[in-house]
C-alpha cells in the first residue's frame, strides 16, 4: 500500500514540463502525455502522485513505480521499525535546524510567497520541523519513493520543471545518492529564479549507505566546486568529527559480519556502546579541523551569473592544515 501523498497545486502543476525535452505536457487522469510530436512520453499518475521521470537519465523505470516497487527505501515490518526508534542514534545534526531558519528569512524576505522544491523530501528532513510549518513558504517535495510527503516522483538528472520556476530549493542527504551530482547541480541552477537560493547537505565521512543508490563524497572544498556557479553565503560542518567517528567504528564492526541478523546485533551493538561520541560534535563543529574531519558538509547560496575558479576555490580553505 502506498504512503500518503500531498497533492501538486495548480500553479505548480502548470510549471511542469517533459523531464525527457522540456516542453508542456497534457494531463489526463491516468498520466501526463509530453506535447512535442517528436518526444511524446507518456508519465503516469500513480495513486495520485506525477512519475515524471527521464528513464534514459535514471536508475529508476516508470514501472517500478506503477508497481510500487521497492525504490529507494526497503519495505519494513513495524518490529524493526520499533526497533530502530528505540535505539541511541550515532548521528547527530548540528547545523541544520539554524541554518534552515536562516534560509527561510531570507526567502520571505526576498519573496511574496516564496516556492521552494525539496529534492529528497519524500520525508521531513533533519532540523526541518520548523520552517515545515510556515504558511509563508510554499513547500514541494519530490522524491523516488513514496512517502508521505513526495508530491511527485522525479530524479534530480532530469528536474521536470521549467527554467526559473522556484525562489529556493533544498537537496539535503541526496547529491551522494545520485549518479552524476554535477549534472544534478545544473538542473538545480536551471530551475531556480534569478538570485534563487539553494540549501545543501551532503557526507564526507560517512560510509555506504542506502546500498546500491550510493556514489560520491565531498570534501568541504569539493562540495564548494559542486555549486561554484552560485555565491556563497554561508557553509561549514553540519555533521562533526564525533559521529564520523562514531561510524566509522559502526561500520569496522560490520566489516566482520555478513548476515542480515548479524548486521542488526552488530548495529545495535555500535549504537549502544558509540552513541556518545556525537556529543563532541557540539564543541568541535566550528573548530579549524573539523572542516577535514566532518562527517558531512552545509553550502547555502544564492544562483549567480559569476563561477568561481578552481584558483580562486581553493584560496577558500579554512581547514586545519592552513
Amino acid at each position: 500500500m502506498s504512503q500518503p501523498h500531498v497533492r501538486l497545486r495548480d500553479c505548480i502543476i502548470e510549471r511542469l514540463c517533459c523531464p525527457v525535452c522540456k516542453s508542456k505536457m497534457n494531463q489526463t487522469s491516468y498520466n501526463f502525455q509530453c506535447m512535442n510530436s517528436l518526444c511524446q512520453n507518456f508519465f503516469p499518475i500513480v495513486d495520485g502522485v506525477p512519475v515524471l521521470l527521464d528513464e534514459s537519465s535514471s536508475v529508476f523505470s516508470k514501472q517500478d513505480f506503477v508497481n510500487h516497487s521497492d525504490t529507494f527505501f526497503r519495505t519494513q515490518n513495524k518490529l524493526v521499525k520499533l526497533a530502530i526508534k528505540l535505539m541511541p542514534k550515532i548521528g547527530r545534526n548540528i547545523k541544520s535546524r539554524a541554518n534552515y531558519l536562516k534560509f527561510s528569512k531570507l526567502l520571505t524576505e526576498e519573496n511574496v510567497n516564496p516556492k521552494v522544491l525539496i529534492l529528497g523530501g519524500g520525508i521531513e528532513g533533519q532540523g526541518m520541523e520548523e520552517i515545515m510549518s510556515l504558511s509563508a513558504i510554499e513547500f514541494i517535495g519530490s522524491d523516488v519513493f513514496f512517502g508521505p510527503n513526495t508530491a511527485l516522483i522525479c530524479d534530480a538528472h532530469a528536474i521536470p520543471f521549467d527554467d526559473r520556476t522556484f525562489d529556493g530549493l533544498i537537496v539535503q542527504a541526496v547529491l551522494e545518492h545520485v549518479v552524476d551530482p554535477y549534472r544534478c547541480v545544473e538542473e538545480i541552477y536551471r530551475v531556480l529564479k534569478d538570485d534563487g537560493l539553494v540549501y545543501a547537505e551532503t557526507p564526507f565521512i560517512q560510509q555506504v549507505h542506502a546500498g546500491r543508490y550510493d556514489f560520491s563524497r565531498f570534501t568541504h572544498l569539493g562540495h564548494r566546486r559542486l555549486f561554484r556557479r552560485f555565491e556563497e553565503l554561508c557553509s561549514g560542518a553540519v555533521c562533526g568529527p564525533g559521529m564520523a567517528l562514531a561510524w566509522s567504528y559502526k561500520y569496522f564492526l560490520l566489516s566482520f559480519v555478513k548476515t542480515r541478523l548479524a548486521r542488526s546485533c552488530v548495529n545495535a551493538f555500535a549504537s549502544i556502546s558509540a552513541f556518545w561520541l556525537k556529543y563532541f560534535d557540539s564543541y568541535l563543529i566550528d573548530k579549524p579541523g573539523a572542516l577535514d574531519a566532518a562527517s558531512g558538509y552545509y553550502f547555502m547560496g544564492r544562483k549567480s551569473k559569476e563561477i568561481i575558479s578552481d584558483r580562486e576555490l581553493i584560496k577558500l580553505y579554512r581547514g586545519g592544515f592552513g
